[in-house]
């Protein structure tokens, strides 16, 4: 079970020190031990895993709630912290990302928890720029299961570093051994147990800890909703013979000098050069290897890193303000219909009322309500540092991507692309609420929820969305109604794929609001994205082949360009 060398793209840190290039002016030393503290990961994996308990389970041992919620929340146990919305606590699960930052020990960490749903992939993987490592969530009865794959790829190509945590030990699950060659394959990474489990199912008696070789024993706690006490020995000691039968003992001791023979030691700077991945196994609901992860994870993960400007990279330690905005959510608090912009800052200092250049606008911007969060809790912030993220709450006409800055000659280009795997339009019903309806459309397209299409030679009075999944549809408009107070329906076109085009020689006669020459199969049609760029919608893929034949002089792209 050797590691595979990975061949990555530039990482999003690939030291686990703090650099400062000559070039630039350094911030103080204090605020640079306050950087030197901070640790931003998100929590990803396929739904169902596990990854919005273990989040709670994490804010539990932190210390930043005393008592953890459920997502199938029933009348005698608590919603979590990060899944606050209506939709959320209805459904069990997570539709929008979460931000939720707390101290432990000496670290300021700033955790997000992502929608694991594969309907609601986009608003992960903008999350997915703006962290320095994640935290995979596995669960221990599937394995590496599709949504899983998808968002390790994503993090691969953004170099963030992996963390595994295998879930669910306590319930009836794939022999370990057989979970540890299957993430080495599938993943290309060399596999470091950090620890190791004692049994699974009814069987699950603890795990070891190999670098400080001790065992820690497992005891179910009540609904999992407290720290669940600790019981430390070694690995000889009496009372884990006690627990384990002696079947199991001598598996579990095979199994552990089988480790030593065939994993290679945990080596930190290759895990943040994504060439190892950290595994722990544990029981989320139940609080077992909660603690021992999170301590262990922060000890390795990657301090904040860089973002790359143009051809510059943008240190952290830089006194230059600089950050860029990844999510934007309404209505957080519904009483004030305020409008959250989240931002991660790259480099320098945040400080409360400080001016910054929006580069999309060019204009200059206070920024005089800046918060920190807690889920759907917030308080106001006066300072704030490189690795943060951070709210800034008002009628701030700032879009996703956008790029802040007291450096006129920073841009960052971080946010990903997407192409939609489905269409649909909203329609209002009730044309007494035109007016909530169109507010609410316009809001929900700057949070990125969707993307606009306007159909070529279409009557629809409304734009077509694309989105990668149907819930997301859904979502919109049980938001409409619930935020905007707008019944709505839904009409599905047949359109399922996209395909952007241009010109290969571009028509000087053409004008701007014509679209290029193209011959259409059956049932396509042409439109326009909400950035200009000229696409052809068709409702089954073998099409493309045929509208890739007739048209020549066109250049097809499965994705629009930057």
């Amino acid at each position: 079970m050797k590691g595979v060398l990975l061949i990555r793209a530039l990482p999003v840190n690939s030291s686990p020190s703090l650099t400062t290039s000559a070039s630039i002016n350094p911030v103080p030393a204090a605020a640079a031990r306050e950087i030197s503290r901070r640790r931003t990961f998100a929590i990803i994996s396929h739904p169902d895993a596990g990854k919005t308990t273990l989040t709670e389970k994490l804010l539990l041992y932190g210390g930043a709630i005393g008592l953890a919620g459920s997502v199938t929340s029933k009348k005698e146990a608590q919603s979590t912290s990060s899944d606050w919305m209506a939709m959320e606590k209805e459904r069990g699960i997570s539709v929008s990302s979460t931000v939720l930052q707390f101290e432990y020990q000496d670290y300021c960490v700033n955790l997000l928890d992502t929608p694991g749903h594969h309907d609601f992939s986009e608003d992960t993987y903008r999350v997915l720029s703006a962290v320095d490592a994640a935290v995979m969530v596995i669960d221990a009865g599937k394995g590496i299961e599709a949504q899983t794959l998808k968002l390790f790829e994503v993090c691969r190509r953004r170099g963030v570093p992996i963390f595994v945590f295998i879930n669910k030990m306590d319930r009836p699950s794939r022999p370990p051994m057989e979970l540890m060659d299957e993430l080495e394959k599938v993943l290309k990474l060399a596999p470091a147990p950090v620890n190791w489990p004692l049994g699974d199912g009814p069987r699950f008696r603890g795990v070891y800890d190999r670098k400080k070789g001790e065992v820690n024993l497992f005891e179910r706690t009540p609904h999992g909703a407290f720290k669940a006490p600790l019981e430390v020995a070694g690995i000889e000691d009496d009372a884990v013979r006690e627990v384990l039968s002696d079947e199991l003992y001598e598996t579990v001791i095979q199994e552990v000098e089988l480790l030593d023979g065939l994993t290679e030691p945990l080596d930190i700077e290759r895990v943040l050069a994504g060439e190892q991945m950290p595994i722990y196994f544990g029981s989320a609901m139940n609080n077992f290897g909660v603690q021992n992860m999170l301590e262990s994870f922060l000890e390795m993960a990657p301090l904040p890193a860089g973002r790359k400007s143009d051809s510059e990279m943008i240190e952290p330690t830089t006194n230059n303000f600089s950050g860029f905005v990844f999510k934007i959510q309404a209505n957080m608090n519904p009483r004030h219909r305020d409008r959250a912009v989240f931002v991660r800052i790259v480099s320098g200092i945040f400080e409360r009322d400080m001016q910054v250049i929006d580069q999309r606008s060019g204009k200059k911007v206070r920024l005089a309500n800046a918060q920190k969060l807690f889920g759907q809790d917030r308080e106001t912030l006066d300072t704030a540092y490189a690795g943060d993220i951070l709210a800034l709450v008002g009628n701030y006409n700032f879009l996703i991507g956008d790029t802040l800055t007291s450096d006129p000659r920073v841009v960052y280009k971080e946010m990903p692309r997407f192409t939609p795997e489905c269409f649909a339009y909203i329609l209002n019903k009730d044309t007494a609420g035109i007016k909530r309806y169109r507010s609410g459309m316009e809001q929900l397209m700057k949070e990125g929820v969707a993307q606009a299409y306007q159909v070529h030679g279409s009557a629809q009075a409304v734009p077509l969305l694309g989105a990668v999944g149907p819930l997301q549809f859904e979502v919109m408009q049980a938001r409409l109604a619930a935020e905007y107070q707008v019944e709505t329906r839904l009409e599905t076109p047949s359109w399922t794929v996209v395909q952007w085009f241009e010109e290969k020689e571009p028509d000087s006669s053409r004008g701007e609001l014509d679209p290029p020459k193209v011959q259409l199969p059956s049932g396509c049609s042409v439109a326009r994205d909400q950035d200009g760029q000229w696409a052809v919608l068709l409702p089954v893929k073998y099409l493309t082949s045929i509208l890739h034949d007739r048209n020549e002089h066109l250049i097809f792209r499965d994705h629009a360009s930057d």
